[in-house]
């Protein structure tokens, strides 16, 4: 199951934002059922932010939602979020892994190119 959750954040509260989302997928990493998550930005408009995490189903999605601490640390964020379905069934999956054309030559952590700052890095 993965469920995306977007936002419109202004451009002032950006680093407020990313510590929050930080903070509540550390908590939803912690619920049964937790596969994966991410945060993500968009390129074109960097007011719309989306929080993607994969659950092993529904349910697990669900109860992590209703557990005391993601109520706590995670339900405040997500209050905040554009009004819209969330929870999708999974129809496909690839088994294959997409790894940039350098993967093999560049390490994590190491750049390809030079590092390019942005307004969250400053």
């Amino acid at each position: 199951m993965l469920a995306v959750t977007r936002f419109r954040i202004p451009a002032s509260e950006s680093g407020a934002f990313l510590r929050e989302a930080r903070a509540a997928l550390a908590v939803l990493s912690g619920r049964p059922g937790w596969r994966s998550g991410e945060i993500g930005r968009a390129v074109d408009d960097p007011e719309l932010w989306a929080i993607s995490t994969r659950w092993d189903n529904v349910g697990s999605y669900r109860r992590a939602l209703s557990a005391h601490d993601v109520k706590m640390a995670a339900v405040p964020l997500l209050s905040r979020a554009i009004d819209e379905p969330t929870a999708f069934e999974l129809l496909t999956e690839s088994d294959e892994t997409a790894h940039a054309a350098d993967a093999g030559t560049v390490g994590v952590g190491e750049a390809a190119a030079p590092a390019i700052r942005t307004d969250l890095t400053r």
